[in-house]
């Protein structure tokens, strides 16, 4: 199979840019040209199919780093097919799934099971996250090079934190030598305990007990001084304080290995943007104070945070529709991420190459995947429509969750195209 896209913008940070044509034969990237220099095809030409990306612009293959999948065993919130196709509906050619299934992936099996149940999807990507510990338990360390040897691209206990020091200094000093990251769920349960929202106003005149932000950074700065002890990558999930970012700064700036990342409902809304009670608002971190909010942004502008991911979290609507502390955290972000995050460019935050930067050449090497588009590298491609006008509607998404604080939102910007090994898994209906 063959694949032409013919008088496209290329944007791909650190390798090309400019108009290009691009052809992609059998799952792999064949040939980048200036225009007009491919051998001329037609659409009936056999085998090959010729997209006209005028006025689109295509970038590495989207990779968001932190998606929950729910499979094995939640299947009734999404399966890995449903969550694969909503990442491609979303220009998402990747993900990392996190391992906190049922049961958890804390072994090759569970590992192998959903790289075969990936493939059977004929969709996006997946790189599975291993657990820490067994059973997410926070105990004993699992077989982690059983795991990689299985498929896993990173550990984590995320949506439990590490509590034990002890445990998590032996995950990366362990994790150092099979070099793979470490991603942390950065959460002082004691201080979290019972909150279900950002401790401040709006949750006071709500009635809701809170979250301070100190549950999220002392964490932060503990495995900070852990990954300074023990020269182990770290990286910090769903970053959501003014406190964690300055952490990170000053850790970057001594050399010590971290990474982060942000979420786009961090970047986006503020605990006072939540409506009375609404738990389509409830995610884990919680949505944080303006202050933390502009914070978030001028990491992202400086480099602090290095990636954008959804932290996927589809639930059942039962799951949802409940007093708004008992109500499940999260929401559903794969299909709202990329039309969130070039409003960063619209804003001028940001500009495309630094966002394509942050949601895939960053995500890349954390992977450890060279994702350049450039001859013979798996075609992974997202063709993104910049002027796409279109408003959230839940309804509509291809996931199995609802669950969003965006419906009824509009946004510019979708994905035109979603190619994985050179095989088109969405397009998009105008």
């Amino acid at each position: 199979m063959q694949i032409q896209i013919k008088n496209v913008r290329v944007v791909d940070p650190g390798n090309i840019e400019g108009l290009k044509d691009i052809s992609i034969k059998d799952g792999f990237f064949e040939a980048v040209t200036a225009p007009g220099q491919l051998p001329e095809a037609t659409e009936n030409s056999g085998d090959i199919t010729v997209i006209d990306g005028q006025g689109l612009v295509a970038v590495p293959g989207l990779i968001d780093v932190h998606v929950h999948l729910r499979e094995p065993g939640q299947e009734y919130k999404e399966t890995i097919e449903t969550g694969l196709k909503a990442a491609a509906a979303g220009g998402i050619t990747a993900v990392c799934s996190m391992p906190n299934t049922k049961p958890v992936n804390d072994n090759a099996q569970v590992t192998a099971f959903i790289i075969a149940q990936a493939q059977k999807a004929n969709a996006s990507r997946v790189y599975p996250a291993g657990a820490i510990s067994r059973n997410l338990e926070g105990e004993k360390l699992n077989d982690i090079a059983d795991m990689k040897k299985a498929g896993i691209r990173a550990v984590t206990d995320d949506g439990m934190p590490v509590s034990d020091s002890q445990l998590m200094r032996r995950t990366l000093e362990y994790c150092k030598s099979l070099d793979i990251p470490v991603f942390v769920h950065a959460e002082d349960k004691r201080l979290a305990e019972g909150g279900s929202m950002n401790e401040g106003l709006p949750a006071t005149v709500m009635g809701i007990k809170g979250i301070p932000n100190a549950a999220e950074s002392v964490m932060v700065m503990r495995d900070i001084a852990l990954a300074e002890l023990t020269g182990a990558r770290v990286h910090f999930c769903h970053m959501s304080t003014a406190q964690s970012i300055d952490a990170i700064r000053q850790a970057k700036a001594k050399g010590i290995p971290v990474t982060c990342e942000t979420a786009p409902h961090y970047f986006t809304l503020t605990d006072a943007d939540i409506p009375p009670y609404d738990t389509n608002f409830k995610m884990n971190p919680p949505l944080r104070s303006g202050k933390d909010r502009a914070a978030i942004i001028e990491g992202l502008i400086d480099g602090t945070i290095d990636m954008i991911a959804t932290d996927h979290a589809p639930h059942a609507e039962d799951e949802k529709q409940v007093e708004f502390d008992q109500a499940a955290f999260g929401i559903a972000g794969l299909e709202t991420s990329l039309g969130l995050s070039l409003d960063l460019v619209a804003q001028g935050h940001l500009t495309l190459v630094q966002l394509v930067e942050k949601m895939a050449k960053a995500p890349a090497a954390l992977m450890g995947i060279n994702n350049d588009i450039v001859p013979g590298n798996p075609a992974d491609l997202t063709l993104i429509d910049m002027d796409a006008g279109w408003t959230v509607s839940p309804d509509a998404f291809v996931s199995k969750g609802r669950n969003t604080p965006f419906a009824g939102r509009k946004l510019t910007g979708a994905a035109a195209i979603t190619i994985v090994g050179g095989r088109v898994v969405y397009a998009r209906d105008d």
